[in-house]
């Protein structure tokens, strides 16, 4: 039924793809791809790393009639073999035999599906066998996209798969480009942000493993909307990681604040890089996804000649190149450093874009007037003069609140390699409470934010649910069995709010009531009230944004800033190829007066969230021109777009 084979021959995979191969991936002896891989007519091939046991078999079939095949050694810890007699959907178990003739039986450290969670066997998965529909989709360029991310456990009462697929209509409706989904690798129960993971190749068996996955992201491809995943490899969850078990995958010289880092330059390191870079591989080639966002890069540290990053950057846009699409990087990264974002030739990692988490900040103390932890470092609204000149607020500027001087300029920088947000998963789910904005300032707050970001030349990401200005939390929930892991998670989050001026005591993130009261009610949207109204306003911005490419002109753009003094206020004068536009934003709660020194007119209102509430009238009055200054009234918490005649404007349809 089956029999060991001989090591496969490296040309008969893709392995990092053409033109992505560095010297340790090319090793002689070193096999193509870890993992599982179903080959048709009954045919598995197994490859797994593991250089700490002495023998490794695998158990097929381990609650029923187990059979045991032996797997060949070879070279640097890798063990080979060829199953026969199997079909996808089968399970199986690793076996280590260690030293002193004992053994484990574990999962596999690259399995695509564990449908009893990741405790239990692994199955095989038919990596090709998709019907998939989607051969005519690309992304859009990146600075044309609108990113809208989303927890599949929360996005919809079901939190499958299946039940997003049912609600794509919504994001078409509302404009956006680009889903970005929470990790979805395998963790242990049923509820978890996704940062608990640990086995990256699997998707979560109760969101829908890789199939419900495919049939999203076909369904989504098929909408116009592309998919993009949030990755962590900065660590590695706690429960059910048996990686220890295999091969130095983690090390305690890497550590984290969230546990061991991987082992990326240290004895063996090869080997766990690869396997990273495959995973990403695999989720271009096998899940047909169209970008990845890498959690806190700042966490992985690599003093290696070539950075992790810059490897798993260069072969997911390889395997793109292979398939004819393009796949996009983002870094989540608080370094304010712009070698995330350069070219390789430039001595860069060659990633498209980062998250500008100031961009957040800014807006939120401005609404807000919170300066606890990081907020400290912040004076609201004229946060966003530094980061349209520099990119960055921390642009070798020293920081309260770490203590140190932070960041580098990036001027010449475009501002496509920059993701901003009001609202994101951190910064609500990592509030003591979750509230969202919504909890936190009024209506009037709410659109000058959305404004002020979907106006921004940055790309911008919208939280799901911000678009109708939900009302419930998003809260930080796990699913862990381990009594003393559940305490430590307890614990951790305390600690963690310790920086912050928060009252009362932190939701126990294992209790099911914290996680019911995070989803969220798409439905909301069409109420025929306040959250539809706030819905229709994202999507007549996000229209304004399509119409308007000089607001998301990825060009350096010249601008004049005029910061009214003692107020929340800005404007900002933008002048790019495709035209000029004045974006005022008032996050005061009175009326003030913005005067532009040098913004010679005429100059035609094309937006004001103040108006919408009007018959379509500002009733701060219109823009006053005296000689070459124009002043801008602003009512309270409200935005307004000026535009130059002869600026480009689009046709909708």
């Amino acid at each position: 039924m089956t029999a060991p084979a001989s090591l496969p021959s490296p040309a008969s995979d893709h392995g990092l793809g053409d033109g992505a191969v560095t010297p340790a991936t090319t090793a002689v002896g070193v096999p193509p791809g870890p993992g599982v891989a179903w080959l048709g007519d009954g045919r598995a091939r197994a490859c797994v790393w593991a250089p700490r046991a002495a023998r490794v078999e695998v158990v097929l079939d381990p609650a029923g009639a187990a059979e045991v095949v032996p797997l060949t050694p070879g070279d640097r810890g890798w063990h080979v073999g060829q199953l026969t007699g199997v079909a996808p959907g089968m399970r199986y178990r690793l076996r280590l035999h260690r030293a002193d003739g004992s053994h484990v039986d574990r999962a596999d450290p690259a399995s695509r599906f564990q449908p009893e969670g990741p405790l239990g066997p692994s199955a095989i998965d038919d990596r090709e066998g998709f019907a998939w529909t989607d051969a005519g989709f690309r992304a859009p360029r990146l600075h044309e996209q609108v990113v809208y991310e989303l927890h599949v456990g929360t996005f919809t009462p079901e939190g499958t798969f299946d039940a997003v697929v049912e609600r794509l209509d919504h994001l078409v409706e509302l404009g956006v480009t680009t889903i970005e989904l929470l990790p979805v690798w395998q963790f242990s129960g049923g509820r978890n942000w996704g940062y608990d993971g640990v086995l990256p190749f699997a998707v979560q068996d109760t969101y829908g493993g890789p199939e419900g996955l495919r049939r999203l992201v076909d369904a989504a491809h098929a909408l116009g909307l592309a998919v993009w995943l949030d990755v962590v490899y900065n660590h590695i969850g706690p429960e059910g990681n048996h990686l220890d078990d295999f091969g130095p995958y983690l090390t305690d010289q890497r550590g984290t604040p969230w546990g061991a880092g991987l082992n990326t330059d240290g004895e063996h390191a090869d080997a766990v890089r690869r396997w990273g870079v495959e995973h990403g591989i695999a989720c271009v080639r096998e899940l047909h996804l169209d970008g990845f966002r890498l959690d806190a890069v700042h966490g992985i540290v690599d003093t290696s000649a070539v950075h992790l990053l810059e490897e798993f950057t260069t072969a997911v846009k390889a395997e793109g190149a292979r398939l004819g699409k393009p796949v996009h990087v983002i870094a989540e990264s608080d370094l304010c450093d712009p070698r995330l974002v350069r070219e390789v030739a430039a001595g860069g990692y060659g990633m498209d874009a980062q998250w500008a988490d100031d961009f957040h900040h800014a807006v939120h103390v401005a609404l807000t007037g919170e300066r606890g932890g990081y907020y400290v470092d912040h004076d609201g609204l004229a946060d966003l003069v530094p980061m349209l000149r520099d990119r960055y607020l921390h642009a070798g500027r020293y920081s309260e609140h770490r203590k140190r001087t932070v960041g580098r300029p990036a001027r010449d920088v475009p501002y496509d390699r920059f993701v901003a947000c009001v609202q994101n998963h951190d910064q609500v789910g990592n509030r003591m409470l979750g509230e969202r904005l919504t909890a936190l300032t009024d209506r009037a707050g709410l659109e000058g934010a959305a404004a002020a970001l979907l106006t921004a030349p940055f790309v911008p990401m919208l939280w799901m649910g911000e678009e109708y200005a939900e009302p419930a939390p998003f809260q930080y929930f796990v699913s862990h069995t381990d009594p003393e892991l559940v305490e430590a998670v307890r614990t951790g989050r305390r600690e963690e709010f310790s920086a912050f001026a928060w009252q009362g005591e932190a939701p126990d993130p294992q209790a099911e009531e914290t996680f019911r009261r995070s989803p969220i009610d798409l439905d909301l949207a069409r109420d025929g009230g306040p959250h539809q109204a706030m819905f229709e306003l994202y999507r007549e911005l996000l229209a304004l944004r399509r119409a308007l490419p000089v607001l998301h002109d990825p060009a350096g753009q010249d601008v004049d800033a005029t910061l009214p003094p003692g107020a929340q206020a800005v404007a900002l004068h933008r002048v790019g190829p495709l035209g000029e536009v004045v974006v005022a934003i008032n996050a005061d709660d009175r009326d003030v007066e913005v005067v532009l020194p040098h913004a010679p007119g005429p100059w035609r209102e094309r937006f004001s969230t103040a108006a919408r509430h009007h018959d379509g009238v500002d009733p701060a009055g219109p823009p006053r021109q005296e000689g070459p200054t124009v002043t801008v009234p602003l009512r309270r918490r409200s935005v307004r777009v000026l535009v130059r005649p002869g600026t480009i404007e689009r046709q909708q349809t």
